[in-house]
């Protein structure tokens, strides 16, 4: 039986999500996070050395990385439809956002979420100013201009495209799901803003699998 080892409020999401698109069966094992670091627990560390999420163990097999695992699904249950196929004109650009997602937008957002908890975070008042001035300045010198880049970037490509990878869905959709639903949800994305993007976001929110697998998995607070 395939397993997802599933990390509440997390990227393993949106394998939960592929998973009732390909009509797989599966099974959860559920991990809730620190209270206090907002890690994952210790007991992931028993399925994968790096002890993150998502994992999915899938017979002997143990998949890491959410790209990877995306991508072994769709080429193993998929039957074409959610990996395109090599000689294809969509393989490209699938395999260019499966990795984009991770590689290049990730990045900037999780500097924000950083510097944004050392903003928020207790420390004695003489060392504040100086910590949030630092923060100030990261967030202002290099992690904002580069959200706005990369979400004008993608913003532009969804208003010529439906999808990632051309004209259907693919696992690149998937893949991009989890940065751009969390921006949304944020604020960092509006409609007025980046129109193209809230709608991708909005589509994909309403299809039935998505919304099977959000009722199964759990607390998840990106989704309307």
């Amino acid at each position: 039986m395939l397993t997802v080892h599933h990390l509440n409020n997390s990227r393993s999401q949106r394998i939960l999500w592929l998973l009732e698109e390909l009509g797989v069966e599966y099974e959860i094992k559920f991990y809730a996070r620190n209270a206090e670091t907002m890690l994952a627990p210790d007991e992931l560390k028993a399925v994968h050395p790096l002890g993150k999420s998502p994992v999915v163990t899938d017979g002997d097999q143990v998949l890491a990385e959410s790209g990877a695992i995306i991508d072994f699904l769709g080429h193993k249950y998929g039957k074409g439809e959610w990996v395109p196929r090599r000689n294809s004109k969509k393989y490209q650009p699938y395999m260019y956002w499966l990795h984009y997602a991770e590689g290049s937008l990730m990045s900037p957002m999780l500097l924000k979420i950083v510097f944004d908890k050392v903003k928020s975070s207790k420390m004695p008042f003489f060392v504040k100013p100086i910590a949030h001035g630092i923060a100030n300045k990261v967030l202002s010198s290099f992690v904002t201009p580069n959200l706005k880049t990369h979400f004008q970037y993608v913003e532009d490509h969804l208003a010529a495209n439906e999808y990632f990878a051309g004209d259907s869905i693919t696992g690149a959709d998937i893949q991009m799901s989890f940065p751009l639903e969390a921006s949304v949800a944020k604020g960092g994305i509006t409609k007025e803003s980046h129109p193209h993007i809230v709608k991708f976001v909005k589509s994909f929110q309403a299809r039935p699998a998505y919304t099977k697998a959000l009722a199964k998995g759990g607390e998840y607070d990106y989704a309307d």
